[in-house]
């Protein structure tokens, strides 16, 4: 049977679904608790096999960590979200999943670059790197000022193999109980490469990385960089998340007679073998199953609210999952653009607070609607893995504010028009102390409840909003197959090296220190 790859990578990995009825010829019902990519992917699951669907979710709009909403301003109507996403390539399970609402091309608009640049100066491009490993790799690593030949005679080459020659899951095994730092010690990188290189992948987990997995950041190089040959630019919405993509998803779920419910649900019980779900305000909806797709805190109280879901084992771990610092999304109007050389999106390293700048306008159909009008400019600063410490809004501005200076000293005595200041804590942390085997999957000791989100383990090589669309995809495969329905195919990229960059490295690099 000939394979119709996702994208241009032939090496992405195929993982089959169950076979089955394609559509339900008894009536089951399942209630979704979350609204994010991961309740979308497992609504959409279901609701594609005949399933009748209940998705449940706390806020008006959809997308859960990813959605964005309008606010009222001065400066008129203006959205705000909880801050920049890039979709990769390799993000195959979340496309199927947006191609639900449309042709994906149409949906997203590429960023033609972005760059990283260090508070010491220093700065990388992935414009014009090839996609395919390994010559994305020696091309960087030729092209990149932060890989001089002193320093990269002190890598250590046996250490630096483990980031090419990786099998997942077992990779994640291998490196229980190592920290990205310590990882990235043994590496003996030169400093200001392991600033841009590799930071930046713990960084984007809102983590710091004395207590990030090394497991985790090897599997984002893999994935990014030298395991995938969709390359390391990526995509962004047309405009703002919910008018762009989530939007189009709720309109679609109604095509399918999936009924949204905006509330919370607070607690589960078994009642005469369905699952009966107590929300906030709303009537009790019992099911045959339920999908828990909330983020890793809602999900950790609702299982607590719940005795029936769940063993004792299983909700030891879920309660032990561990939430990630405080972030910022300081989102800003200014009184004039920024200089039009500026990219749609920076990243930064080795800056107290700023980890990257979005100007909005170079990429948001609104944004760009109202740079137009208001001769300004939208700017996203991001600050991960905030100090316990600095988390007052006060201190978070100050400092944004001034290292924003520092990449973009236009913006010196800029006035803002509007502002909008956001602080969460609510991102799950893969904690480098606790074992892989240890982590929640998508199954449970009750074949009738699964879980799913970007903080639910997964023996792929994924993160992030990935993980999301792949767990929620997972979770209502795994009931459609007790059901036996047709699941939905899956793809990752492979979770093997792909042997030939080892070699050719060690090549490279061997001819270096001589």
């Amino acid at each position: 049977m000939s394979q119709r790859f996702p994208g241009r990578d032939r090496k992405a990995w195929l993982m089959p679904a169950a076979e089955g009825l394609t559509w339900s010829r008894e009536p089951r019902s399942v209630t979704v608790v979350g609204g994010g990519i991961a309740g979308l992917a497992a609504a959409f699951g279901l609701a594609e096999r005949g399933v009748d669907v209940t998705l449940v979710n706390p806020d008006a709009e959809l997308g859960g960590r990813v959605r964005s909403w309008e606010v009222n301003s001065p400066v008129g109507p203006v959205t705000m979200s909880r801050g920049f996403h890039a979709f990769f390539r390799q993000y195959y399970n979340l496309r199927a999943l947006l191609s639900r609402a449309g042709s994906v091309d149409s949906l997203l608009k590429p960023i033609g670059d972005y760059p990283v640049v260090s508070s010491n100066g220093d700065s990388d491009s992935f414009l014009g790197i090839p996609r395919t490993p390994p010559w994305n790799l020696i091309s960087f690593v030729n092209k990149s000022d932060t890989f001089d030949l002193n320093g990269l005679r002190k890598v250590d080459v046996k250490a630096a193999m483990r980031l090419l020659d990786v099998d997942f899951p077992q990779t994640y095994r291998d490196f229980d109980g190592v920290s990205a730092a310590e990882y990235l010690d043994s590496l003996r990188f030169p400093q200001r490469a392991r600033h841009l290189a590799l930071e930046v992948f713990a960084r984007s987990f809102f983590a710091d990385p004395r207590k990030f997995s090394a497991g985790e950041m090897v599997a984002m190089f893999h994935t990014y960089f030298v395991g995938s040959s969709e390359g390391l630019l990526f995509d962004v919405p047309s405009d703002d998340f919910d008018t762009s993509l989530w939007g189009p998803l709720s309109r679609r779920l109604d095509e399918l007679h999936v009924k949204q419910v905006t509330g919370a649900v607070t607690h589960l019980a078994k009642s005469d073998g369905s699952w009966v779900a107590s929300c906030d305000g709303e009537p009790d909806i019992i099911s045959d199953a339920v999908v828990l797709a909330a983020g890793p805190g809602a999900t950790r109280q609702l299982v607590a609210n719940s005795p029936d879901v769940g063993d004792e084992d299983w909700r030891r771990r879920i309660d032990e999952v561990r939430i990630a610092p405080a972030f910022a999304v300081w989102r800003v109007w200014t009184d004039r653009p920024v200089d039009s050389s500026r990219p749609g999106f920076l990243g930064t390293a080795g800056f107290t607070m700023l980890d990257n700048v979005s100007v909005l306008e170079r990429f948001e159909d609104g944004a760009a609607k109202w740079s137009k009008e208001y001769s300004g400019s939208v700017l996203e600063l991001h600050a991960y893995a905030l100090d316990e410490d600095r988390t007052d809004p006060d201190t978070i501005k100050r400092c944004l504010r001034e290292e924003l200076e520092d990449v973009f000293p236009e913006t010196i005595g800029m006035e803002f028009r509007h502002q909008e200041l956001l602080i969460e804590r609510d991102c799950s942390f893969a904690d480098a102390s606790r074992p892989w085997d240890d982590l929640p999957t998508s199954e449970t000791p009750d074949p009738t409840v699964k879980i799913a989100g970007d903080w639910v383990s997964s023996e792929l090589p994924i993160a992030l909003m990935e993980r999301a669309a792949t767990t929620g995809w997972s979770a209502a495969n795994g009931l459609l197959e007790s059901w036996g329905l047709a699941g939905h195919d899956l793809w990752s990229p492979p979770s093997k090296g792909r042997h030939a960059a080892p070699r050719l490295l060690r090549k490279l690099t061997q001819g270096k220190t001589q």
